[in-house]
């Protein structure tokens, strides 16, 4: 972690303590200190960053803790190994002494993975369970989601749903979170920077086209902020387009041809090399990314490795999952039923 972000973190949790104001969340907003009397909701508004919630009925409990990583998850074994996987043995690696639990959200990939291989994944409500019954009392949730979008919110829902069984809870944030505004990091240039450790800088006739999810959520604005970033560290023609959101490919190719752009290099930028990897954007099928570029007359070479298999980017997770544990075990003053 940016030691200068981890100071931060530190510094708001103490003047979190000595003010008896709980709600807000680390390293992140601080209301105005001529707000008296914040409601409920205004707290909760102001949650940015990691949050936190203590429960004052527990305090007495011997601590017990476990950190729960969670994930979309996929169907794609091999890549879920290379991916989720070595990124979940990362953390525990991090926090060798903790507990450390995966959760996938995507509940028909849970009951896909179960009726295929005979594993049973829990969706990350299944975990809390398990991890209460089993008389854990203080629970991190990490995820592998790259900023906050739908799948963030669900993270976040867990957190609000499930925070007042447990003695505390802390939720920690996406790998793209801050964007560099008042003395934030920059994670988006720092994902910028360890997805290109994955390519050479392309030639003048050359791109690479970094393929995204996409979402109905808002946060779809993040694939711009990330494609200044690429521009902004002078990477050459490299290129963010989506499956589902915006920009498309059509909006791409375009700017290929108009900066004479022959030969083209796909790369999802997705935790793993799944469904949409293999068969939107590399697939056989005259509707793929591959095939809709051979058409229009480019050469095409694809890479078929999800994020987790970068170090760079499964260090980020890392970093993550190191900030919503040090929140956790941060002492602080907090009043029964406040965050």
């Amino acid at each position: 972690m940016n030691l200068k972000f981890r100071k931060m973190i530190v510094l708001s949790l103490c003047l979190a303590s000595l003010t008896g104001f709980a709600s807000i969340a680390s390293a992140g907003y601080t209301l105005n200190p001529e707000v008296k009397d914040a409601t409920p909701a205004l707290k909760q508004a102001a949650q940015i960053g990691v949050r936190r919630y203590m429960n004052h009925q527990y305090m007495g409990q011997a601590n017990k803790d476990a950190i729960m990583v969670m994930s979309f998850g996929t169907t794609f074994k091999d890549s879920r190994e290379k991916t989720i996987d070595a990124t979940v043995a990362a953390i525990q690696a991090a926090h060798p002494n903790v507990k450390v639990v995966k959760a996938f959200t995507s509940h028909i990939i849970v009951d896909r993975i179960k009726a295929k291989e005979g594993l049973t994944i829990p969706t990350p409500e299944q975990a809390m369970a398990q991890l209460k019954a089993e008389g854990y009392n203080r629970v991190a949730i990490t995820s592998l989601d790259l900023f906050p979008g739908m799948e963030y919110a669900y993270d976040t829902a867990v957190f609000d749903l499930y925070k007042k069984d447990f003695k505390k809870m802390t939720c920690g944030v996406p790998i793209m979170y801050w964007m560099g505004q008042e003395d934030q990091r920059d994670d988006v240039a720092e994902f910028a920077k360890a997805v290109s450790t994955q390519f050479k800088k392309p030639g003048k006739s050359e791109a690479v086209l970094l393929m995204a999810h996409g979402t109905p959520h808002p946060s779809n604005a993040y694939y711009s902020v990330l494609q200044n970033r690429l521009d902004a560290a002078k990477l050459g023609n490299v290129f963010v387009y989506t499956v589902e959101g915006w920009p498309h490919l059509s909006d791409v190719i375009p700017q290929l041809k108009a900066k004479g752009v022959k030969t083209v290099t796909l790369m999802p930028i997705m935790m793993v090399a799944g469904d949409h990897a293999n068969n939107d954007m590399a697939g056989a099928e005259k509707d793929s990314h591959k095939s809709q570029l051979e058409a229009a007359g480019f050469k095409v070479n694809t890479y078929l490795h999800g994020l987790g298999e970068n170090a760079a980017v499964r260090n980020m997770f890392v970093e993550r999952a190191n900030e919503a544990w040090d929140t956790l075990e941060a002492n602080q003053a907090q009043h029964h039923g406040k965050k």
